[in-house]
């Protein structure tokens, strides 16, 4: 844990295989983080730019693009679980997650089958699958979890998408006997970046609804008491200069919580940060906030399904690039 008695542990929300040979085992063994996360956009990112695929991408001539892209991103995963494994067998998380192909985002059947596979395929136990918070995903989650395979709930924005995550792995729960960690990954800077131009506009405080609306979804989910399930916070990375690098991690630290943040957001945050509890925030200062919010005429739930509907589609854009220059 990054602070052991909030339980509250700081994940690398990236991935690329020069880091990981170098920068990532230093983190580690500097106790700053104890876990990792990937998406579509991420690996779009390392195979596209970096030159450390080079030689394996040459070496899978004839295979489709997915199976290259899955060559690759599995090699990734591996190696990353492979050094986060003596945390995991300490107890102390040592996951890292893999996202199934987000084109199945709406098929049931098939994204537990992919999530199965690649999870026997990767053959590390502090693997984590990722599956996006749809109808069809709440089903691939019960299922998975059933099977005894840690699950990353990712994209949520809303409570109820929350609650259905928390249901589903209550259910995976109730079908196995073993004990599985899972997550629900409550995407949050992506909120305010889409209202704070018209709230300072309309002289409302910015840089909090991402901030309150997670903590009003991390309230529910401690509230629900799901055996291994913890929130975790994600989208904290800060593309406004006027904030702090860490803003939203220190904006968010909570007992039983994780937050998955890029590199050089960790390192700020490790190096400058507040180390104090700030969750849960007052039920009363929430609804405060959001009442204002609705007086300057923004409907923030038509905002949150439009980043539920843009993220599905960022991750699916990444996916497609990826397949399209293999």
């Amino acid at each position: 844990m990054y602070i052991e008695d909030l339980k509250f542990s700081l994940w690398a929300d990236f991935i690329e295989r020069d880091y990981l040979d170098k920068e990532f085992k230093e983190l580690i063994a500097d106790g700053i983080i104890n876990g990792a996360t990937s998406n579509p956009a991420i690996f779009k990112n390392a195979i596209l730019n970096s030159p450390a695929y080079k030689d394996q991408l040459a070496s899978l001539n004839g295979l489709s693009a997915k199976e290259k892209y899955e060559a690759v991103a599995i090699f990734d995963i591996k190696k990353a679980a492979d050094i986060l494994k003596p945390l995991y067998d300490a107890g102390d998380d040592g996951y890292v997650s893999i996202e199934v192909d987000p084109f199945l985002c709406d098929d049931a059947d098939a994204t537990i089958k992919e999530g199965k596979r690649l999870f026997a395929e990767i053959g590390r136990d502090n693997v984590m699958i990722k599956v996006p918070a749809t109808d069809a995903g709440y089903i691939a989650m019960e299922e998975l979890s059933a099977s005894g395979i840690p699950v990353n709930a990712t994209l949520i924005f809303k409570k109820d998408q929350a609650i259905s995550c928390a249901k589903a792995f209550e259910r995976g729960c109730k079908k196995n006997t073993k004990n599985v960690d899972t997550v629900i990954s409550i995407f949050v800077s992506r909120v305010d970046r889409a209202l704070d131009a018209i709230l300072s506009e309309n002289g409302v405080e910015v840089a909090l609804s991402g901030i309150y609306n997670t903590a009003d979804i991390y309230a529910t989910i401690e509230s629900m008491n799901v055996s291994g399930c913890r929130a975790l916070f994600a989208s904290t990375g800060v593309k406004d200069d006027s904030l702090p690098p860490y803003y939203y991690v220190d904006k968010l630290l909570a007992y039983n919580s994780v937050n998955t943040a890029p590199v050089d957001t960790i390192k700020a945050f490790h190096k400058d940060a507040n180390k104090k509890k700030v969750l849960p925030i007052s039920e009363e200062v929430i609804k405060a906030h959001f009442d204002k919010v609705k007086e300057v005429g923004v409907d923030f739930e038509y905002v949150l399904d439009k980043q539920i509907a843009d993220g599905l589609k960022s991750f699916k854009d990444a996916f497609n690039d990826i397949l399209d220059s293999l």
